[in-house]
């Protein structure tokens, strides 16, 4: 993958060719940003310009031996860690290295954006929640502790490293400190507060900036050809999250039916409707845990689009057609008096769903709870 090949995000591309244009390479960054805005396309370009025999200040070439390799994901001193748990395929100890052929698939497939969900539903493990576990971190040390075999840099890339397990990030602990020579580390993370501290103190921080709107409907075009009105509607959609974008392009009723179950769920809520509230909750808990958090994350966005109607700030709401019609219409049941206790609820939900709690109590007692918050 090249930077030419991926949209936006130019700052953060021109920090980076310095970098190595300037033999200023830090052994150990964590790219850190929310979902959809470039990190592991700009990680596996930056690897592959780093590595490049034939790069020009701004980008690798692109058609050399080792612009090949890294096209395929196949290059003898790329590797990667990324959460895995066991599948139908993989019924014990479960390691990076057994789904490297999905990876393979997945990746260039997305264009290097896609999230853990679409992972998991790649490799197959179901409701599980995946880990970076130990065997793969003895693994990297393995790895890293031979000489490179083609190129400069021997790169290892962990996809989402606050899914490490505690004691597989106890071990790579040295090794990001005081690593190989010519070795680099580019951890990519969505939540740094899930990271442990001993890890970020050894990175040096790469900040991704979430999309801009503009670059949102300029990347649909280039990415996708679709035109520039089906561009224009997912930017609104996708809150700066190129790989929601994606989708929406993609499949266009996937944002639609997120919508039209939240608004069903507050319509029952407010009627006090517990029957249909339980049937709901059978349906939340068997969607998935990823789809739980999808939702719930879809909920948080329209409770922030109504306090921002609230305060008169219309302009800075990201839609249109009838969900924007629908936020102007429950913008009175979220107010002052119980956004908080939306939001926190919501977040909270979140946090317990990643750890395996129960989707259909969680989403009984929130629903609960609404019936009696949308009468304040």
């Amino acid at each position: 993958m090249r930077f030419n090949d991926i949209p936006g995000q130019q700052l953060i591309k021109s920090r980076l060719q310095r970098t190595v244009n300037e033999h200023r390479v830090s052994h150990a960054q964590l790219f850190l940003g929310q979902q959809g805005s470039g990190k592991l396309a700009i990680a596996l370009a930056y690897a592959q310009f780093i590595n490049c025999k034939n790069r020009t200040s701004e980008d690798s070439c692109g058609v050399c031996p080792s612009c090949l390799q890294y096209s395929k994901l196949a290059h003898p001193d790329l590797h990667f860690l990324y959460p895995v748990a066991t599948t139908k395929e993989v019924d014990s100890k479960p390691m990076s290295t057994m789904f490297l052929s999905h990876w393979r698939k997945l990746v260039p497939s997305s264009k290097g954006f896609f999230n853990l969900s679409d992972w998991y539903d790649q490799i197959g493990i179901e409701n599980k929640q995946g880990l970076i576990n130990t065997e793969d971190c003895n693994d990297l040390i393995r790895k890293l502790s031979y000489t490179s075999y083609e190129s400069e840099y021997k790169v290892m890339i962990i996809w989402m490293i606050e899914k490490i397990h505690h004691t597989g990030a106890n071990k790579i602990l040295k090794i990001l400190e005081e690593p190989p020579d010519k070795t680099l580390f580019i951890l990519i993370s969505e939540q740094h507060d899930l990271i442990l501290p001993t890890i970020l103190s050894r990175t040096q921080l790469v900040k991704f900036p979430k999309y801009s709107d503009d670059d949102i409907e300029a990347g649909l075009i280039e990415l996708t050809g679709c035109t520039p009105d089906e561009a224009k509607s997912a930017k609104f959609l996708a809150d700066g999250n190129m790989t929601e974008a994606l989708k929406i392009v993609s499949d266009g009723d996937s944002h639609s039916e997120l919508f039209i179950k939240f608004r069903d769920w507050m319509r029952v809520c407010y009627k006090k409707d517990v029957s249909a509230v339980a049937k709901m909750a059978t349906e939340f808990q068997g969607s998935g845990r990823e789809n739980m958090k999808k939702f719930l994350l879809y909920a948080l966005r329209v409770v922030r689009f109504c306090t921002l109607n609230n305060f008169g700030l219309e302009s800075n709401i990201n839609s249109e057609g009838e969900e924007m019609t629908f936020v102007k219409g429950f913008t009175p049941f979220i107010n002052p008096k119980n956004v908080h206790l939306f939001a926190k609820e919501f977040n909270e939900s979140i946090y317990h769903i990643e750890r395996n709690a129960s989707g259909t109590i969680l989403f009984t007692d929130i629903s609960l709870k609404a019936m009696k918050w949308l009468k304040i």
